[in-house]
């Protein structure tokens, strides 16, 4: 245990993977390439839906608030990431360790109300395709997808307040890659009680009702989808909901281990199943905003078509 000078906390330090400095290289190459990929994957496909006209759609426009989401929630933990690879030990400031918490979840809880948002637009697209223009208006989804922001702001604050109350002293040493809010919530030298029950509120909130939402949908679509006649219809309903459905299991896949069952401190393991938990974390950190853009460019021929357009375009144009 590391203990700092005073008797409260002042900065933490971020172990990582700092007992395996040989994986530490392979790690940091990795992620940083990775990185490099999820940054122009999400801008270009950023870039096309705002370069082609034909893509101003709902759909499309939600897809557009995923990749900033995915490019916001990488820039606020992967720097720090790989600064911890770089050092043995990477010391992060209290309120430096807040905000890139704060970044982070916000972003998180933000995509997970997205999500479910998207799901209902499938569902209105699907399921009432003629009255899909008047229900899915600019009137309707500029402010839905304003309300995941706020959302996902609004939680973020209310948890990195209750954790920001809470006394940290003498031991600040987090099993982790960057400031994760159950790994940091383990440090408290006090009840965690309160942050406990606030962090199972705000699972039910913007994790089980907006899979819900998804489920119910579905269950819609699929029942929908299948009273339609023609085989290829079928086929053709069912491609529009893929790539949703390939990025929804990613998503949960990966939150509802790290965040469904808030631990409370006394709940501590070793230290090799805190590692487990923080590797599980930087897969959902880093590879599944990598393979975001990815599902939905390569299972979908209007975005292909559209990126061909426009680097053809710009192509010409600098040929001129």
């Amino acid at each position: 245990m590391e203990r700092t000078n005073d008797s409260v906390v002042t900065e933490f330090v971020l172990v990582g993977l700092s007992d395996h400095p040989k994986i530490q290289t392979v790690f940091f190459a990795l992620i940083l390439w990775l990185y490099l990929i999820i940054l122009l994957a999400n801008g270009v496909l950023i870039s096309v839906i705002i370069y082609d006209t034909h893509l101003h759609t709902p759909m499309y426009f939600f897809l557009c608030n995923l990749s900033l989401l995915d490019i916001c929630y990488t820039s606020s933990s992967v720097p720090l990431l790989l600064g911890s690879f770089l050092t043995v030990r990477k010391r992060v400031s209290f309120s430096g360790c807040m905000a890139q918490m704060f970044l982070s979840f916000a972003t998180g809880v933000t995509e997970s109300v997205l999500l479910g948002m998207m799901a209902l637009d499938r569902y209105v697209a699907i399921c009432y395709p003629l009255r899909y223009p008047a229900i899915m208006s600019k009137g309707a989804y500029v402010p839905m997808a304003a309300a995941c922001w706020v959302s996902g702001l609004v939680d973020s604050a209310v948890q990195t307040s209750l954790a920001m109350l809470l006394p940290f002293c003498a031991n600040n040493i987090v099993n982790h890659f960057v400031c994760e809010i159950l790994a940091i919530l383990k440090l408290a030298c006090a009840d965690i009680s309160v942050n406990v029950i606030s962090m199972a509120g705000s699972n039910l909130i913007v994790l089980v009702i907006p899979l819900l939402v998804i489920s119910i949908s579905y269950i819609f679509i699929i029942a929908t989808v299948l009273r339609i006649p023609s085989t290829e219809g079928k086929r053709k309903a069912f491609s529009t909901c893929s790539a949703h459905l390939t990025v929804v299991i990613l998503f949960y896949g990966t939150t509802s281990f790290m965040y469904a069952k808030p631990k409370s401190k006394s709940s501590v393991g070793a230290d090799n199943q805190d590692i487990v938990e923080a590797l599980i974390s930087l897969f959902y950190g880093v590879m599944t905003p990598m393979l975001n853009p990815l599902i939905y460019s390569l299972r979908n021929k209007d975005v292909k078509a559209a990126v061909k357009n426009m680097l053809g375009r710009k192509t010409f144009s600098d040929g001129l």
